[in-house]
């Protein structure tokens, strides 16, 4: 039987695995100069919000896992901007960029939610 990690049952956790996955799935379609540039970028950033929160969980402390935290909100900052870069230069649809734009804010405010809930038991 496989042992499951407390940050596996996580909203913040779940939600930004499903955001990566789709980030991957969309970049997928990116033109192949923008591999190593704006693809890379997505895709880094994408996966760095669930792994931030996955070694904070690991933490021994409140205060090292806000800390993970906070760099996994920077990362959703990221992908927010990245994202409206590329509806502007046409790399996906309006629609497309704003259905993102509304999972990367429910990522962000479910992340927010648990900063505050830890740094309230620091």
């Amino acid at each position: 039987m496989e042992y499951i990690k407390a940050h596996k049952k996580l909203d913040a956790w779940i939600k930004s695995m499903d955001l990566a996955v789709e980030l991957y799935d969309i970049t997928e379609s990116f033109p192949k100069k923008e591999q190593y540039s704006l693809v890379s970028q997505l895709r880094r950033a994408s996966v760095s919000i669930p792994s931030n929160i996955a070694e904070g969980a690991a933490r021994n402390s409140n205060k090292e896992y806000v800390q993970f935290l906070y760099i996994a909100l920077g990362s959703c900052s990221e992908i927010d901007t990245q994202v409206h870069l590329c509806q502007r230069i046409g790399f996906i649809s309006m629609d497309k960029a704003n259905s993102l734009i509304l999972k990367i804010d429910e990522v962000y405010r479910i992340l927010n939610g648990l900063i505050k809930y830890r740094k309230s038991k620091l």
